[in-house]
């Protein structure tokens, strides 16, 4: 039998990550010593506080049953009294907020409920790829927002064409920023509600590292933005805080209208996040400065190591102030792809080519700090014997 991809499919590159793992499983094969700095997935464990309230949730019969499609009250309203103490924004729990099994999955499903086919979604370029292969399934058209060194990796929203402006429907933004780690001021999110406001687009912001700050910062909230919530929403992930990618819960909040279009898409999709798991999230919002601070001291000591090791050997880079990556400049005349693979050949280190983010992602790095420090310290001794 000829078993026929749909086109839909069939034209899309390989997922950048599963790329890397299938390389990194080449290497280990060959009993390369592999150093993983690619993938964006804390090895610090989840805290107990909240490993403890799964245990109990999950011995309770009532919650072996399907959960709400759209989250359990108790879940959402942790969530809004989270927004108000961190944030200082107020949201119903009912109606503004909606209980997703990760981000990821909200995200990919955003474009189905707002793009029709030949819609245009504003996407950053580089940026995390579901925002345009999501796009893409819907039968939308992803429009790149360049994300230029110059600009300090913020968007130019008024290079961007009448015509493309009278054709878009959302716009998906994500600060502090994977993969350039840059981080947005609210100036900048006062000029995207005007921009969404006066063009009728969906702003869709994507927050899952606002908790990963050095130095005392505390990036801003889209929602906190006066007008956020008449033109946007706003996702989080519980997976980079708490260090729970693997647990699948995450959040929509914002714009009611949004919210209810996202929820329609997923009742028709999926059947909730299991309560246990909701439960968990529930103590992990009540107690979200619980560690929060020695998990940031971690991943700061693990950037200044790894960014020292790039000053040794004089690579240029852009000091993060937020998220646990690092973002450099690959050497003059060697593209992306190349110094990753020479990289993984020559030393056994695993790193993200930027163009696996976009085309503007070319002629840089991006390394995720979430491994070990001794590990850190390892792949920075071998980047320092890297024939560059």
């Amino acid at each position: 039998m000829n078993v026929k991809w749909a086109n839909r499919i069939e034209a899309l590159p390989p997922y950048l990550f599963a790329e890397i793992d299938a390389k990194m499983d080449e290497m280990k094969a060959k009993g390369v010593d592999v150093i993983d700095l690619g993938v964006g997935d804390p090895d610090i464990p989840t805290p107990s506080n909240i490993i403890d309230a799964l245990e109990i949730a999950a011995r309770d019969p009532g919650n072996h049953r399907y959960p709400s499609y759209v989250g359990m009250l108790s879940f959402r309203e942790a969530v809004s009294n989270w927004y108000n103490e961190r944030f200082g924004v107020d949201l119903d729990p009912v109606t503004e907020v909606l209980a997703l099994i990760g981000s990821k999955e909200g995200i990919a499903h955003t474009p189905l409920a707002f793009l029709d086919p030949g819609d245009v979604a504003l996407v950053p370029n580089p940026g995390y790829p579901v925002y345009s292969v999501a796009t893409t399934f819907a039968g939308g058209i992803p429009y790149d927002l360049p994300l230029l060194r110059d600009n300090g990796f913020i968007p130019d929203l008024d290079s961007i064409p009448e015509e493309i402006r009278n054709k878009a429907k959302i716009m998906f933004l994500n600060y502090p920023n994977n993969p350039t780690a840059a981080v947005s001021e609210i100036g900048f999110f006062s000029e995207v509600v005007d921009f969404a406001s006066k063009n009728n687009i969906l702003v869709c912001h994507d927050a899952a590292y606002t908790e990963i700050a050095f130095n005392g910062l505390q990036p801003p909230s889209f929602l906190q933005t006066e007008g956020a919530t008449e033109v946007g929403m706003e996702f989080h992930s519980l997976s980079k805080t708490f260090n729970m990618t693997g647990w699948r819960i995450g959040f929509a909040a914002g714009n009611k209208n949004a919210i209810a279009g996202l929820g329609k898409i997923k009742t028709n999709i999926d059947s909730g996040v299991f309560q246990g798991v909701q439960y968990a999230g529930i103590e992990a919002l009540r107690n979200y400065s619980l560690g929060l601070d020695d998990r940031r001291k971690v991943y700061e000591e693990r950037r200044n190591i790894f960014c020292k090791g790039l000053d040794d050997v004089g690579l240029r880079y852009y000091l993060p102030k937020a998220t646990f990556y690092v973002w450099f400049e690959t050497p003059e005349d060697i593209s992306s792809q190349d110094f990753t693979s020479r990289l993984i050949s020559e030393t056994g280190i695993v790193v993200t080519p930027g163009n696996g983010f976009g085309n503007y992602g070319e002629g840089y790095i991006r390394v995720s700090t979430t491994i070990g420090t001794k590990r850190i310290l390892d792949a920075v001794e071998r980047i320092k014997n890297f024939k560059i």
